[in-house]
């Protein structure tokens, strides 16, 4: 049984991701964190799902941690900072759904993969992943003539902008372009902006309601145009492939690795 712990445990993503682990055959509820000073701390993590664990909401990391497997991580960046500090100190393994990283902080990420296994996606479907390997491809066939743009919409809650998951799709199309993403990202249109300059690849970000996450990346040609699209209906998607990625470290010590990894699509 592979020994789980949950972080933001009271969020959205918190809840489906431990009622994800309550109805695993190989996995059981180790541990359930929440910020300091939540009214809810104390209470059983499954109680909202009338199953009792004996897991009580905490905000001790390194209690919650110590004899667990992995952690699974879908919060803000300072907060998986701090995770990943007590992961490395007592060799507990890290799902890493979080998006918002600065450079530095992606860094602080690889070198704690070189003593515990860790999988960072910014987005756990497996719908998406799939998406990530389209675009590659579509962006390296399309490769002339074709403009490419990335249209994003989350619900009014997101911090962060454009997501991580529209990122890692322009990733994919700069990959598929043969170009780094740095090079070629535009992020923003407003005014007289002159004809859009041709190798460049555009993001446009929605925010509003309670949208769970669409993503379409758009490769426009003369006389055609090509979309790939997906829209995320449920969290239980997100958490249903970070179980699968908790699952997959269980077989590896250290090492960073993402989704396609997960999924054996490279």
């Amino acid at each position: 049984m592979v020994k789980v712990v949950i972080a933001g445990a009271t969020g959205r993503m918190g809840h489906a991701l431990i009622e994800g682990v309550l109805n695993h055959a190989d996995m059981v509820l180790h541990g359930a964190l929440d910020r300091e000073g939540s009214p809810q701390l104390g209470r059983d993590a499954g109680e909202q799902f009338g199953k009792l664990t004996q897991v009580q909401l905490s905000s001790d990391v390194s209690a919650a941690l110590k004899g667990a497997d992995v952690l699974i991580d879908f919060t803000r960046p300072e907060a998986s900072m701090h995770y990943l500090d007590v992961c490395r100190a007592l060799k507990v393994k890290h799902v890493i759904g979080t998006t918002g990283f600065s450079e530095a902080q992606r860094a602080s990420i690889e070198v704690a993969a070189k003593e515990i296994a860790i999988v960072f996606a910014p987005n756990m479907s497996v719908g998406v992943t799939l998406l990530i390997n389209l675009v590659e491809q579509a962006a390296r066939v399309l490769n002339e003539g074709y403009d490419i743009e990335v249209v994003e919409m989350h619900h009014r809650h997101k911090i962060d902008a454009p997501s991580g998951t529209a990122l890692r799709l322009g990733e994919a199309a700069a990959q598929g372009l043969g170009q780094q993403l740095k090079d070629c990202a535009v992020y923003a249109r407003e005014g007289v902006t002159g004809e859009r300059e041709a190798g460049t690849i555009g993001f446009a970000t929605m925010r509003g309601g309670d949208v769970v996450g669409d993503h379409t990346v758009v490769l426009a040609g003369v006389g055609e145009r090509v979309e790939l699209t997906h829209k995320a209906s449920s969290r239980a998607t997100f958490a249903q492939g970070a179980l699968r990625a908790a699952k997959f470290l269980a077989s590896h010590s250290s090492g960073l690795f993402d989704m396609r990894d997960v999924l054996g699509l490279r």
